[in-house]
């Protein structure tokens, strides 16, 4: 099966270069691009939409929010969750009200935990998550994932299943996390980059090396592209029996078995 990432981000300025997407079959890269906009993803995964080959695509920010927030504001569904990120997520950013936090000068207002999906809970060594509440500072996840959600309404309308809150189909969306596909590596330096691009990935076309080395962008989508394609794509797919995973989504995380 083909399989597709993309390395999102939440920027206003400055986005065209830390988007990519990256296209890899049968634990081999096959395409990594910029393409430029956030705009320009959606339309490329409408008209990707319309081939009838399947795909998975995984897109690295939160599908959701924690659901004692959905609760709080009345979203019963991600439907709701996603169409409020649409109408009020700009809103969400400017004011950086409680529970969302990260701006200059405004601290987290909650728990560490509180911040957290089910899915996100529990992490440990490098795999240290972010909450979807925080919307600057080091590491932060929330402008792109508030930016990210209104695209899933999109994508939902025009036939893609969005797993978990639909089953998969042959046109399915999931929320990744690079990080699954790299082990303890100090991913910011260029340098150890390069190096484990050579161990792990030696037969990679030398211009995708080199971008993927420069880029830690473009690197995250290269490698989440290439570790799905070369997994079990239909276990990993398994409906998640966490009755939160139906509100707050579920991380899709690498499964031990042959590619499909």
């Amino acid at each position: 099966m083909e399989c597709i990432a993309v390395d999102w981000s939440g920027a206003l300025t400055g986005a065209a270069n830390r988007i990519w997407i990256a296209t890899a079959r049968s634990g081999e890269l096959t395409d990594l691009v910029a393409p430029g906009s956030r705009d320009a993803v959606a339309r490329a995964l409408l008209a990707r939409r319309e081939d009838s080959a399947p795909v998975l695509v995984g897109l690295d920010f939160a599908f959701s929010v924690p659901a004692w927030y959905a609760t709080e504001r009345g979203w019963n569904d991600v439907h709701a969750v996603w169409t409020a990120a649409r109408d009020e997520g700009e809103g969400w950013l400017r004011s950086c009200a409680p529970p969302f936090w990260g701006r200059p000068g405004i601290t987290r207002p909650h728990a560490v935990e509180r911040g957290l999906r089910g899915t996100e809970s529990g992490k440990v060594g490098w795999l240290q998550p972010k909450s979807v509440f925080q919307i600057g500072g080091a590491g932060s996840v929330g402008t792109g994932s508030v930016r990210g959600m209104p695209m899933l309404l999109t994508l939902r309308a025009a036939g893609w299943a969005v797993w978990p809150f639909d089953a998969p189909s042959s046109h399915t969306v999931v929320e990744i996390w690079p990080r699954h596909f790299t082990g303890p590596l100090v991913k910011r330096s260029a340098e150890k980059r390069a190096a484990w691009l050579a161990q792990i990935y030696p037969e990679l076309r030398d211009e995708w090396r080199r971008t993927m080395a420069a880029s830690e962008d473009a690197f995250d989508a290269g490698i989440a592209a290439i570790g799905m394609s070369r997994m079990p794509i239909a276990a990993a797919l398994a409906m998640p029996t966490d009755p939160l995973s139906s509100i707050e989504g579920q991380i899709f995380e690498p499964v031990a078995g042959p590619a499909e």
